[in-house]
């Protein structure tokens, strides 16, 4: 007990601890052997792991051009060839394995690596800025806010590329307006897409509203082709107000539709195990409004990496010791951290002491300063960096329509009547359940209708055979959003069970899927690892598939009966199918 009231010593201690000056960067998503980019290179995403499986992926080559003709070139060579082709930014978020070419055995691949064409332009007249697609997020924005503008619409981390973001769907929170994702305020892109060989193997696609392959151009996923530009519209610069109100939870389920429709960039964190709601209320504030305020949400301030694999200790032990109530004071320590600490908003940039803040779009629109830090020094990193033994989770994110969405919380609140408040404490020690409003959108694989976004997080084991604490009622949440509920997948989030039938999810499936046999009928930029996501097939039926989110359990062989886990109907959506740990196989 010393030891667990030590660390959570340690977790206020280190939200209210001054940012280090300093601190190690994320480590690049590409890594070659000796000799650079032509051979031995492999691929992993920032947190170390895929969601399909856990081991990175080899590449037979990897070029990084620095401009469009370069891009060209590489598209070119590798059409001519027949090889497969991807792309991946320098940052490398996305849980799928969409950035892996795959081929398997000898087959020629070619990864295309963005972080060189990173080039950004604003024009103030037209109120718009033109990014490379490796472009960073944060120099977009510091970009548009240098000259006297605002970008209305980013997603809360901004350790991402504006290729990548636009790409997977990226979003914030807003009903208004053009809304919350920014691939609905593009106004032009351009595509670098496979071509015959009389065509020179490869063509450019300036692409803009009101074209007819613009919808399917807007959210890719990397299926088309090469995004080498997005242009989009920005707004005068303005300034934002926020404040976090805490309230309990018993009407979320009647009050998040106003609340979306009377703050413009609203939220809501729901904490269940807490029964308590965290209202958002974020709105413009007039220019002459007092406050330099900043979004340094505290998830991803730079942390020290020895809190880091502390709390990473902790929580393994609570999960391997069965210690729900353990669970439970992790998770209560770190929503009162949280709170003392305003999330991570700073009046005036440095410190919280108090509601409102007020600040320029450009400082509270994302944050995520764990990504921006020099090398320089080894002690703090981004919590969840896997060389240094951090934090390790699932991203589960689910997109409802509003209706829906209140039926999910209600079932979500007989569940915990059913299994006890405290079995939903794991996803509150990290943030709750994240809600979030988006538009419908004009792009093919864009949101259907205006939408709610459920995002949560929980515990993923180090060892993709060993079950979780309270694994069943986070199995059937997930069941209930995606099965019973119809909730469509965040195409960048997500374990694999959550894509099973996405085609059927997204009413213009069929035209994305004409634009994608128009523009590369050869299937140069498929992939089997981008197949499992967009085909949404179960393809793991294998003993413990179910415990890394690679099936839902049909057979007891598919949890852990070796540990007492077992394959059973859920409590509350009985057609779920879920792995709980059981005295007996009988029970």
């Amino acid at each position: 007990m010393r030891a667990t009231f030590l660390l959570l010593a340690l977790i206020l201690l280190s939200c209210h601890a001054p940012a280090p000056a300093l601190a190690l960067p994320p480590r690049p998503p590409v890594r070659c052997a000796a000799g650079g980019g032509g051979g031995g290179c492999m691929l992993s995403n920032a947190y170390g792991a895929w969601s399909s499986d856990r081991a990175d992926c080899p590449v037979s080559a990897v070029v990084y051009p620095a401009s469009e003709p370069e891009v060209v070139a590489a598209v070119a060579r590798a059409s001519a060839a027949g090889a497969r082709v991807k792309v991946v930014s320098g940052f490398a978020h996305t849980i799928p394995k969409l950035a892996c070419p795959g081929g398997g055995g000898n087959a020629s691949t070619l990864l295309i690596s963005t972080a060189r064409l990173a080039g950004v332009e604003v024009d103030a007249a037209a109120r718009t800025v033109t990014a490379d697609a490796g472009a960073p997020l944060r120099a977009v924005i510091d970009a548009v806010k240098a000259r006297g503008l605002s970008l209305a619409a980013a997603p809360y981390w901004e350790g991402v590329s504006v290729g990548g973001l636009v790409s997977t769907g990226s979003h914030g929170s807003s009903w208004w307006g053009r809304g919350g994702a920014v691939h609905d305020h593009v106004v032009g892109l351009r595509l670098v897409a496979p071509a015959a060989e009389a065509d020179g193997w490869a063509t450019v696609l300036p692409l803009r509203r009101g074209d007819e392959l613009f919808p399917a151009a807007l959210v890719s996923l990397g299926l088309l082709g090469v995004v080498t530009k997005i242009t989009l519209s920005l707004e005068p610069r303005f300034k934002r107000s926020i404040t976090y109100e805490y309230r309990d939870d018993s009407t979320i389920q009647d009050d998040f539709a106003a609340h979306a429709a009377r703050h413009e960039f609203a939220d809501i964190t729901w904490y269940p195990s807490q029964r308590t709601a965290v209202y958002r209320v974020d709105g413009r504030a007039p220019l002459n409004a007092s406050g330099d305020g900043v979004n340094d949400f505290i998830g991803f301030q730079a942390t020290p990496i020895a809190v880091n694999a502390g709390l990473r200790a902790l929580e393994t032990s609570l999960e391997r010791s069965k210690n729900v109530r353990g669970k439970c004071a992790l998770a209560a320590a770190e929503s009162a951290a949280k709170r003392l600490a305003g999330n991570g908003l700073k009046n005036n940039g440095l410190l919280f002491t108090g509601y409102p803040v007020v600040g320029y779009q450009g400082k509270m629109q994302t944050s995520g300063s764990c990504a921006r830090s020099p090398a320089a020094d080894l002690l703090s990193a981004c919590g969840w960096d896997p060389r240094f033994h951090g934090i390790f989770f699932y991203e589960s994110t689910a997109i409802f329509s509003p209706a829906r969405f209140r039926d999910f919380v209600l079932d979500v609140k007989r569940l915990r009547d059913a299994a006890g408040a405290e079995s939903l404490c794991g996803v509150d020690v990290y943030n709750g359940l994240m809600v979030r409003f988006v538009k419908a959108s004009a792009a093919h694989l864009g949101q259907p209708e205006d939408s709610v976004v459920v995002d949560f997080n929980y515990y993923r084991a180090s060892d993709p055979a060993a079950p979780r604490l309270s694994e069943d009622v986070w199995e059937e949440v997930e069941q209930l959003a995606f099965v019973k509920h119809g909730a469509r997948p965040h195409w960048a989030k997500n374990r694999l069970v959550a894509f099973a039938g996405v085609q059927g999810k997204y009413p213009r499936w069929g035209q994305f899927a004409a634009a994608k046999r128009r523009l590369d009928p050869r299937g140069l930029f498929d992939s089997p690892w981008s197949d499992e996501v967009v085909a949404g097939v179960e393809a793991d039926s294998g003993d413990g598939c179910a415990l890394d989110g690679r099936c839902v359990c049909s057979e007891d062989r598919h949890c852990s009966p070796g540990q007492g886990y077992y394959c059973r109907p859920g409590l509350v959506f009985t057609e779920a199918r879920v792995c709980r740990n059981s005295v007996s196989q009988n029970q």
